[in-house]
């Protein structure tokens, strides 16, 4: 395995940014409320906390050279994390208890709009 460069990371943090960025937008023209972004708390991190209706979402936003490739780098120690991560937020919110949770992915490959996965995966990880 070779070591990336500083300038390689830095290159890999902005694509990841805009990534992020273009999700945000795609999220709220389809309704949702974008309660978080870059959320880092004790137990993890979520890349955006979002709110449609009664329904608390995290969005994992990965990009890589091919979709499966990205849909493949959310592995199950990073789910369980999010998982926690998204739980000790609702716990913070006042109708946090009156929530459904739920777990989406958006996965970016190049082309010109994300692909969003709602439900990608389940409590258990």
């Amino acid at each position: 395995m070779t070591r990336r460069s500083r300038q390689d990371r830095q290159q890999a943090r902005q694509r990841g940014i805009a990534a992020e960025t273009l999700c945000l937008w795609l999220l709220r023209l389809k309704g949702y409320r974008i309660l978080a972004r870059d959320l880092r708390t004790p137990v993890g991190e979520i890349d955006i906390v979002a709110r449609r209706g009664l329904t608390l979402v995290a969005v994992e936003v990965k990009r890589r050279a091919r979709l499966e490739e990205a849909a493949e780098a959310i592995g199950q120690q990073q789910r369980r994390r999010i998982l926690r991560a998204l739980a000790w937020f609702a716990q913070r919110q006042p109708d946090g208890e009156g929530l459904t949770m739920r777990f989406d992915a958006m996965l970016l490959d190049g082309g010109l709009l994300p692909r969003h996965i709602r439900d990608a995966w389940r409590d258990g990880g």
